[in-house]
């Protein structure tokens, strides 16, 4: 077993006391990155070839001479016998929608790729203080804008290493391939529709979005100012656990970070579940979406497998003490990806009117007669099809005429979803859930170019997920066994705001009952031909 194979926690737990080196630990990361991952995705990729096909793709950015200095740190610090921190030489990967100082930060989009962070994210640079080590920036959906990780313009894209003809999923399939490689033990991703959650289940890992505020996004470029969550990417829940306790807490820098109080998520993560109460609803186990060619409405069960899979869960979780409770309903699940669809759309356009050509980023080289035309051009060339269309639409339904129409009615509908959850978890109501358990997505890992380009389709990957985002509660995603293809299965359980300890806990218990199942053992693909 290589080093970069073992969970955050003992990595730090060895690196702390001394049996092994952070630079050992670095240098097994960077040997696995270069064997399974391949050349980095660049703007001008050429074909691919055989070899690329073969390969995870996971990274925009290697940063091994930041990596190697920070592990040296850690070395010297600990041979001068002070205190590294929790995170001693674990080696982790950052989604690159978040700035890291004096380092290329691009967002996977051509208008950003000359751009170099003047300063570092907030939960960056909480991963760097607790001695963490960097090994680079992972790709993403252009400006977090896909479910697929597709839309980058930095190629080759990631592909899924338990199949490398699927998507990882996305907006953080680079995190979500690069933690189920091997390529890092961690990875700092984003959740603004399920963008965490979505490629953990596809990937097989642990994907958290905490309760929207608990993580500071200062220092990460917007899409969705009022949904973006941080959060972590890891192999097992603990590593989770691990990671929540850096990264999250108040933050001066973020007027929207929450000032409540952190727990610490790592001291009752093995209590157990007796006496919880959790839910499981019906409207969870279908998707509603609209037919791509006649508008009709559809409605379709999610894969067999992943039902029996959440069923199993329950049963298991009901073994351990808890209370299940059937027939919760969540009416309005069914309209968050409509509401999605406006209200990032609105948000997005907002933020994307920043990239003008003139204060930082991609600029065109051609002649302009005027600055409206210097706007004009850096923004066709410098932007892809995704933000294009964000844009357009964002605009549209902002309108002063279509505003009422559109742009309020999505923002009523969010309301609606968050009392949905707020009676689930009303603890003097009928439910008093302490969490959700649903299903992540409706079916496992999808074939590249299966669904890319079909933006509606594609949208309707996060029709379980997106409802979190709209309420601004946590959820986590966890992995529940494979389907008869050898692909991951995902389940997620959602929970009240600011509940991050609860569902750590209750994934630990499914985690430790499933811990001898024959797919705890399985290997993504592209591992096992990797001594």
């Amino acid at each position: 077993m290589e080093l970069t194979d073992y969970s955050a926690y003992e990595i730090a737990s060895m690196v702390r006391r001394r049996e092994i080196s952070a630079r050992e630990v670095l240098e097994s990361a960077l040997n696995r990155i270069d064997a399974v991952d391949g050349r980095p995705g660049t703007l001008d990729p050429g074909p691919l070839s055989e070899d690329d096909l073969q390969r995870v793709h996971a990274f925009i950015t290697r940063t091994e001479d930041i990596a190697r200095a920070q592990a040296e740190d850690i070395d010297r610090r600990l041979a001068a016998g002070e205190d590294p921190g929790p995170l001693a030489g674990v080696p982790y990967t950052v989604k690159d929608i978040f700035c890291v100082k004096n380092t290329l930060t691009t967002a996977a989009s051509r208008i950003l790729s000359n751009y170099t962070a003047p300063y570092t994210a907030t939960p960056v640079e909480r991963l760097q203080q607790a001695g963490g080590v960097m090994l680079g920036k992972v790709n993403l959906d252009e400006f977090t804008f896909g479910s697929s990780n597709e839309s980058s313009a930095f190629q080759p894209v990631p592909r899924n290493p338990w199949d490398l003809s699927r998507a990882p999923g996305g907006s953080s399939g680079g995190s979500a391939a690069a933690v189920a490689a091997g390529e890092g033990a961690l990875s700092l991703g984003t959740d603004t529709a399920g963008s965490i959650r979505q490629p953990a289940a596809l990937c097989g890992v642990v994907g958290m979005k905490p309760t929207y505020g608990r993580v500071s996004r200062f220092g990460l470029i917007a899409f969705g100012s009022s949904l973006d969550c941080p959060g972590p990417l890891a192999r097992t829940v603990t590593d989770a656990a691990l990671m929540m306790n850096v990264i999250a807490g108040p933050d001066p820098r973020d007027a929207t970070a929450a000032t409540a109080p952190v727990e610490d998520y790592l001291a009752n993560l093995e209590t157990g579940v007796k006496g919880m109460r959790i839910g499981l609803s019906p409207d969870y186990f279908r998707i509603r979406y609209p037919d791509d060619q006649t508008g009709e409405l559809l409605e379709e069960p999610v894969d067999p497998e992943i039902e029996a899979a959440v069923m199993d869960a329950a049963r298991r979780l009901e073994a351990l003490g808890a209370e299940i409770v059937t027939d919760v309903p969540m009416p309005h699940n069914r309209y968050g990806i409509p509401a999605f669809f406006v209200i990032s759309r609105v948000e997005a356009a907002s933020n994307l009117h920043r990239y003008d050509g003139v204060k930082y980023g991609y600029r065109t080289p051609a002649a302009v007669k005027d600055l409206q035309e210097l706007y004009r051009r850096s923004r066709a060339e410098g932007f892809g099809l995704q933000p294009k269309v964000r844009i357009l639409m964002g605009m549209y339904v902002s309108a002063a005429q279509y505003s009422e129409q559109y742009y309020n009615r999505a923002l009523k509908v969010r309301t609606l979803i968050r009392r949905d959850f707020e009676a689930a978890f009303d603890p003097q109501g009928r439910y008093r859930l302490d969490a959700l358990l649903a299903p992540t997505t409706p079916g496992t890992a999808f074939p590249l170019g299966a669904v890319y380009g079909n933006t509606v389709r594609m949208q309707y990957m996060d029709q379980l997920t997106v409802a979190a985002n709209h309420a601004g509660v946590p959820g986590i995603s966890i992995p529940a066994g494979l389907d008869k293809d050898g692909l991951p299965i995902g389940i997620q359980l959602i929970g009240p705001d600011f509940s991050e300890a609860n569902l750590l806990r209750i994934g630990r218990a499914y985690e430790i009952a499933t811990q001898d199942e024959p797919w705890r053992t399985a290997k993504p693909r592209v591992l096992q031909a990797v001594p």
